[in-house]
């Protein structure tokens, strides 16, 4: 957990805790008025933690974080950046205390079949799929995907754009919501990267390089897959594990495709029994 916090302090060794409090009050589009209403305190009192005229106790940090909505790792961020020591720890999910969440999603990704399922962190990398991924994209791309990142998989021109049938389509959903995460966790820099990464591939519409403000992601979105004589369509649930203190769970996505027409149902069906 230390390594990977290194990051995020080092960004913020010139700056107090109320100045990442800022921050994410700016980020979240609240004044200082409403957020103090939240937790209970003055608005003078909020602008004194804001400046650094006040040091906030471990108590305040949290009630700021939790009005704040802000991830489990920034949280361990603002603990150490005021002194404190974090509080949330960074767990494999090889070690023995996680066998009961690696249950639950090896249970989720079996029970997803013959459709596909996997697991992201929040910067896109894969980090577990169910047998039916590797069948239905190695249909349409032998071999499979190049990349462990689904933003690389989905941008990179060598890689899964070529078999996704409605790439505008996903690749513009995609976008969208990368453009709000990098919103509404600023001091993620990694996450910052892979959005100039991403926007930097050829073909990739100049617009896209601006977030709409206001622009909501679609609210359904179908995927098609095509190639080698192969087509697949489905639509896509993304999961979350709730009230954890772990950072590894916080950050967790279980993305489950399912089929949107009975063809994939049957493709799906059929690839599955020949396995």
């Amino acid at each position: 957990m230390i390594e990977r916090m290194d990051i995020a302090v080092t960004r913020a060794s010139n700056a107090h805790a109320g100045t990442l409090l800022r921050d994410w009050r700016m980020a979240r589009r609240l004044s200082q008025l409403d957020l103090a209403l939240n937790v209970g305190v003055s608005a003078r009192h909020l602008s004194y933690l804001e400046t650094g005229k006040s040091q906030p106790s471990r108590d305040m940090l949290t009630r700021l974080a939790d009005a704040l909505d802000v991830p489990l790792r920034e949280r361990n961020t603002m603990f150490v950046v005021a002194g404190f020591a974090p509080v949330y720890r960074e767990s494999a999910l090889t070690t023995p205390e996680m066998a009961p969440v690696r249950q639950a999603i090896d249970f989720i990704l079996r029970q997803q079949e013959p459709y596909p399922a996997f697991v992201m962190n929040r910067r896109w990398d894969v980090l577990l799929v169910n047998d039916a991924v590797k069948r239905v994209f190695d249909r349409v791309k032998p071999g499979g995907p190049k990349h462990g990142n689904l933003m690389r998989q989905v941008f990179d021109p060598s890689d899964m754009r070529a078999v996704v049938g409605n790439w505008e389509v996903v690749a513009g959903d995609l976008i969208r919501h990368l453009h709000n995460e990098v919103a509404a966790v600023p001091s993620d820099v990694q996450l910052r990267a892979l959005l100039d990464e991403v926007l930097a591939y050829p073909g990739v519409p100049a617009q896209w390089r601006t977030r709409e403000l206001g622009a909501a992601p679609l609210p359904l979105l179908t995927t098609t897959l095509c190639g080698n004589g192969y087509e697949f369509r489905f639509l896509s649930t993304i999961s979350t594990f709730g009230t954890t203190r772990d950072v590894t769970i916080d950050e967790l996505r279980v993305e489950c495709m399912f089929p949107v027409d009975a063809a994939t149902v049957q493709l799906c069906g059929e690839l599955a029994a020949r396995a």
